[in-house]
This record gives structure tokens, C-alpha cells and sequence, in this order.
């Protein structure tokens, strides 16, 4: 039996009564429990009826909402339909940005990075800018980061000019990473002329790492005068005194002996301070100076106030590093090594870095000067244990110091070191190596790292291969010399003074012959200019053999040459040009123009001309093509049209314009 709502609520309130409840519910309970349904289904239809006329007259507070956005949204594209100026810079993308698939993409990238694959994350992120997952600028930032750090400065320049021409805007990172580039290359005024255009046309501002970066290149490239004006730029736009900029242009006084200079700027500093530097960075150029100076006890005085029991004075990694060199450099190496030591006890990261790669730069320095190279190797492998990854000027560093000791088997050990550690070597590393070859009678080892460095994709200059050939005719490889000529003839801008010196090893040796053949090389680089010098030094050393006339026939064949390939050129240009003449005028409309002054036209044109009227002419003659308009005509009785193509003469151009105006007039 069915049970209708009512009845079943009923029902099952009951069953959930206590059991010493014996009598019945009250009828009215029917009543209390008739509010949660309707009696009826027509009810129901009633009520359902009465809500939708009450939603149609007072919608609900969610409806109003959407309908006002729905208003709204058509007054967007309205002010996005403003015009903007094209040639307004573009802002650079927020960190919000990197999100979703592009948060992958730079994962990607920072991965082959870190692998040290530096050439797939360049081509990686150039693929990525027309792909459906655009680079930021942070991807962008992090390649040329690593790109800047391994030196490979064309690479990097490259890449920053495929993203300006990709539309990616730059950021003050990317700024500032042009400006080290230009200023690592020895550029400083490319970099302050890119620095001008950045203040006046980008749509941000420097930030103080600007001004650090420039003033510390200026320093370095002996621009004391002009990185003091920057720091004045620096007060004027509303920057806070900056002890880091303090301390490269203090130690740019130290470099120039301007110790007035230094002390200038540490006062200055302390008075804009409020009486006191609380950043240790400035305090080992100003010991540098004092001990400069001859006053030890001041210089030792600023020591512990600086880094005393109880001083005020905040040392990062940077600011011990300073007086490690101060030390180092004046006599000091005990207390630097007790410095040295105290420095890896306080070491304790992230919460506080008082130790860096510069830091055993700075000791292994200070251990070659006091001749115990064993002990530097062995401060140089420990960094590792301390998060710290040496770079390539840091095995540079040592490579140098045990190569200008004559200890280049430890100087090659050190080099096999950095392919197990992912550091890759650079032209200077290859150049010590070879130098130091040369000094111990090792050539063919020289000549091994020279090929190496070719191979490995690295672009050694003209006189790095002077190096190498000098000192292979040295020992007699004549014929070495002149395999690694041909290796680079092509890669290098050869001057005369390398064609003269490899003549010379080379008709020495009394092979006239390859004479010969580099003079041929030579005359085929536009380069350079074979001089009455050079040409009188092979003829007398071709007199000797009785074959003084070769130079001057060879010299014949090359003019010969040279002048048949001009004449195949200009052939090739004629023979375009009339390809080109005669695809006009098989192009040319069925009416052309007048032509008043056919007798100024050149031959070619003018036949160009007459073809294409015949042409027309036939065509006209067919039955049924006729338009059955009447065509214009000039007093010669000529049809006459608008043409435009290009390829006609100019004089057959002017023809026709006149035409063109007569019928006009007329």
C-alpha cells in the first residue's frame, strides 16, 4: 500500500517515539507537518507559477550582476580601440608571467644550464619565441646570464638582439647584463652610450645595481673621472649613498696611488652615513691606502674595527675578501690565514655567507705569492666543500700562477680538472697552456692545444697564432707552420706582417714553391695588398734559382682572372637584365602608352616596345575579343593605357607618361 508523504512523516515519527509511549499521535501533527509539501500537485503547479512571475519581476541579486558585466564588457574593446603610438616602448612582463607552460619552459632551460649547455638553451629559447609558448624575459635574463659567465660575449649580444627584434621587452636585468658585456669586452663607451639611450627612451629606471655594475666597469677600464661623475648622477636622481659604490671607486684610487682620493670618499661617505660606515665593504681599500701611505698602526686600527672582538661593522663574504687582499698584498699572510680560518667558522648558510669563490681566489693568491703551490691546489680543490663551484678565471687564476712557476704537469692537472667539473676552458686557458709548452720544448703539445682550442668551437685572434707559428719555425716545424696558415687564412684577417713572416720560415726552409702558393693567397685577399717590399723580397728569392719571372706571370694569371670573372659577372647581370626586360614585355597589357620621344629610347626598349604592339595588335585582329568600347588614341594614332610594370627603360617610361599627358590635353 502506498503511503502519501504526510502519512509516511507521520509514521516514521512514531516508530522513533519511546517505547513506554502507548497511545497514538495527536490528528494535529498533520497539520504542523503540512508546510513541508503540498496537499496536492495542483498546489505545487501554483506555487511554481507564483515564482516565476516574482523572478521576472525582481530577478535575483546574481542575475543583476551578470547582466551589468554583460553591459559592460562592450565598453572594453571601446577603450581598447584607442590608438596607440607604435613606437612607444613595450613595458616589461611582471613575475605573474611566469606561470603555467612558460614556468615549465624556464625549468627546461634552467636544466640545460646547469648542464652546462649553454648552446641548446640559447637555440631553445630562440625556437620558443614563435611557438605557442613564448620565452619571458626572466627565461631570456637566465641564458644571457649563463652566457655571460662562460665570456662567450657574441653569443650573448646575438641573442639580445633576436629578442629586441622579437618584440620581447628587456627589463633592468637585461640592462645591466649589456652593459657588463660591453664593459667585460673593454667598451666602456658602447656601454655608456647604450646607458644614455636606456635613460632616455626606456620605460623604467635604473636600479643602484645600474650604477654599480657601470661604475665597477668604468673603474676597471680606467674611467676613474667619468665613474665619479656617475656616482654624483647617482646623488642627484635621489639614490641613497651606496658603500658598494664607495669601495670600487676607493679602489680605483688605490690602482691610480690617489690616496688623498681615498680617504676623500671614506669621509664623504661616513658624513652622508651619519658619522658612521656601518658596511664593511669599504674598509680593505681604505687599509690598502693606509698601508700605502706607510701608516700600519691606522691601517691596523681599521682592521678591528672592523672585524674586532665587539664590532659594529657588518662583513659580508665581499668585505672579507677586501682585507684577505689587503693583508695578502702588505706583508700580512699570517693574519689573513688566521682571518682566513675565522671566516669558514662563521660560515654558516643560508643564515649567514661569510665565504665565496672569490675568497679562495684571494688565498690561493696569497699562497702561489708565498711560493707554497701545493698548499694552493689544495686550497682550491676545498672550495667544493663549502657550495663553492670554481668558474673558468678561477682555474685561469691558478693555471697562470703554476705556469709562470714552471710547474706545468700540476698546471695540466689542474686543466683536466675542469671537464670533470663542467667548467669549460677559454681562449687564455689554451694560450697558458701553449706558452708554457713553447718555454719547456714541447711544440707539438703547443700545437695540440692550439688545434684544441679551434676544434672546440673557440676563436683564438691574429696574435695567438702568431704565437704559435713564431714559435713553431723556432724549433724547425716549418711545415707545422704552414698547415696551421691554411687552417686559419680563412678565419683570420690576415695583415701583411703574417703573409711576410710565413714567406719568409718558408723560402728559408727553400721552399719556393708554397711561396708561391701563399702569394696566390694573398693576392685573392682583398684584405691586404702585396707591397713592392714583399713583391722585391720574392723575386729575389726566386732570382737565386732563376725563376724571377714566376711572380710576375703569376701576378698575369691572377689580373686574368680576376678580369674574367668580372666579365662572367657582367654577363650574368646583362643576361638577367634582359630575362627580366623579357618577362615585361610578355606581361605588358593589351594597350600601351604613346611615344613621343621613341628616337630618345634605346634600341631594347624599343623593341621591347614594338613586340608588345604586334602582340596586341594580333589580339585585337581575333573576332569576338573586341569590348566594343573605343579605345583612346594619341595623334599618331596609337592605343593608349596606363601600364604599370617595372623593368622598361627609363626613357621608354618617359615615352609613355608623355603619351599618357597628351591624351589628357586632348
Amino acid at each position: 500500500m502506498a503511503l502519501s508523504k504526510p502519512t509516511f512523516l507521520t509514521h516514521i515519527k512514531t516508530l522513533t517515539k519511546p517505547h513506554h509511549h502507548h497511545f497514538p499521535s495527536p490528528p494535529a501533527s498533520f497539520i504542523s507537518l503540512r508546510s513541508l509539501s503540498f496537499a496536492s500537485p495542483e498546489e505545487a503547479a501554483a506555487e511554481r507559477r507564483r515564482r516565476k512571475r516574482r523572478l521576472r519581476i525582481e530577478p535575483p541579486l546574481s542575475s543583476l550582476n551578470r547582466t551589468q558585466q554583460q553591459q559592460q564588457q562592450p565598453q572594453k574593446p571601446q577603450q581598447s580601440q584607442i590608438p596607440q603610438n607604435p613606437n612607444s616602448p613595450k613595458l616589461p612582463e611582471h613575475t605573474s608571467a611566469l606561470s603555467g607552460n612558460r614556468l615549465n619552459l624556464h625549468n627546461r632551460i634552467l636544466t640545460l644550464i646547469r648542464q652546462n649547455e649553454l648552446d641548446e638553451a640559447s637555440l631553445f629559447t630562440r625556437h620558443s619565441v614563435y611557438s605557442n609558448c613564448r620565452p619571458t624575459i626572466f627565461t631570456v635574463n637566465s641564458v644571457l646570464y649563463g652566457l655571460l659567465r662562460q665570456s662567450k660575449y657574441s653569443d650573448l649580444l646575438s641573442l639580445h638582439r633576436f629578442i629586441t627584434q622579437a618584440g620581447i621587452a628587456p627589463n633592468v636585468i637585461t640592462y645591466n647584463l649589456l652593459f657588463q658585456t660591453y664593459l667585460d669586452c673593454r667598451k666602456p663607451d658602447t656601454a655608456m652610450e647604450h646607458f644614455r639611450q636606456f635613460v632616455n627612451d626606456a620605460p623604467i629606471n635604473p636600479s643602484p645595481t645600474t650604477y654599480r655594475v657601470l661604475i665597477k666597469g668604468l673603474v676597471d677600464n680606467g674611467r676613474l673621472s667619468k665613474a665619479l661623475e656617475l656616482k654624483e648622477e647617482m646623488g642627484v636622481k635621489g639614490f641613497a649613498p651606496d658603500p658598494v659604490v664607495y669601495s670600487y671607486l676607493m679602489n680605483g684610487c688605490v690602482r691610480n696611488e690617489d690616496l688623498d682620493g681615498v680617504f676623500g670618499l671614506y669621509d664623504e661617505l661616513k658624513e652622508k652615513l651619519g658619522g658612521f660606515v656601518e658596511n664593511g665593504v669599504v674598509y680593505g681599500a681604505l687599509v690598502k691606502g693606509y698601508f700605502m701611505k706607510g701608516m700600519e698602526n691606522e691601517a691596523m686600527q681599521f682592521y678591528e674595527e672592523a672585524v674586532g672582538e665587539g664590532s659594529k661593522v657588518k662583513m659580508s663574504a665581499v668585505a672579507f675578501n677586501s682585507l684577505l687582499d689587503a693583508l695578502n698584498k702588505n706583508g700580512k699572510f699570517d693574519l689573513a690565514l688566521r682571518l682566513f680560518d675565522k671566516m669558514i667558522e662563521d660560515n654558516s648558510p643560508p643564515w649567514r655567507l661569510t665565504v665565496n669563490l672569490g675568497s679562495f681566489n684571494v688565498m690561493v693568491d696569497g699562497y702561489c705569492a708565498q711560493v707554497r703551490f701545493k698548499d694552493a691546489i689544495e686550497v682550491f680543490r676545498k672550495m667544493g666543500e663549502f657550495r663553492c663551484s670554481p668558474d673558468t678565471l678561477s682555474f685561469n687564476n691558478l693555471i697562470e700562477q703554476l705556469c709562470n712557476n714552471e710547474m706545468l704537469g700540476e698546471a695540466e692537472e689542474v686543466y683536466g680538472e675542469m671537464g670533470e667539473k663542467g667548467v669549460n676552458p677559454d681562449e687564455f686557458t689554451y694560450v697558458l697552456l701553449m706558452d708554457a709548452c713553447f718555454k719547456t720544448d714541447r711544440a707539438d703539445d703547443a700545437a695540440g692545444y692550439y688545434r684544441k682550442m679551434v676544434e672546440s668551437g673557440l676563436r683564438p685572434n691574429l696574435g695567438v697564432y702568431n704565437k704559435l707559428v713564431d714559435g713553431l719555425v723556432k724549433v724547425g716545424k716549418v711545415d707545422d707552420a704552414k698547415l696551421f696558415f691554411d687552417m686559419m687564412v680563412n678565419k683570420l684577417k690576415m695583415d701583411v706582417a703574417s703573409y711576410e713572416f710565413i714567406m719568409k720560415a718558408l723560402s728559408e726552409d727553400g721552399k719556393l714553391d708554397e711561396v708561391l702558393k701563399v702569394v696566390d693567397t694573398m693576392l685573392d685577399d682583398d684584405g691586404v695588398e702585396l707591397n713592392e717590399e714583399l713583391q722585391e723580397f720574392v723575386k729575389g728569392e726566386l732570382r737565386k734559382e732563376g725563376r724571377e719571372d714566376d711572380l710576375g706571370k703569376l701576378m698575369e694569371e691572377k689580373e686574368r682572372q680576376k678580369a674574367e670573372a668580372k666579365a662572367k659577372e657582367a654577363e650574368a647581370a646583362e643576361a638577367a637584365k634582359r630575362s627580366a626586360k623579357a618577362a615585361v614585355a610578355s606581361l605588358l597589357p593589351s594597350k600601351l602608352f604613346g611615344n613621343k620621344d621613341s628616337e630618345t629610347e634605346s634600341p631594347e626598349a624599343n623593341r621591347n616596345v614594338i613586340e608588345a604592339a604586334s602582340v596586341n595588335e594580333e589580339a585585337q585582329a581575333v573576332p569576338g575579343e573586341s569590348s566594343g568600347e573605343n579605345a583612346p588614341v594619341d595623334a599618331n594614332g596609337e592605343l593608349v593605357e596606363e601600364a604599370v610594370t617595372n623593368g622598361v627603360d627609363s626613357a621608354g617610361i618617359e615615352a609613355k607618361s608623355d603619351g599618357a599627358n597628351d591624351q589628357v590635353t586632348a
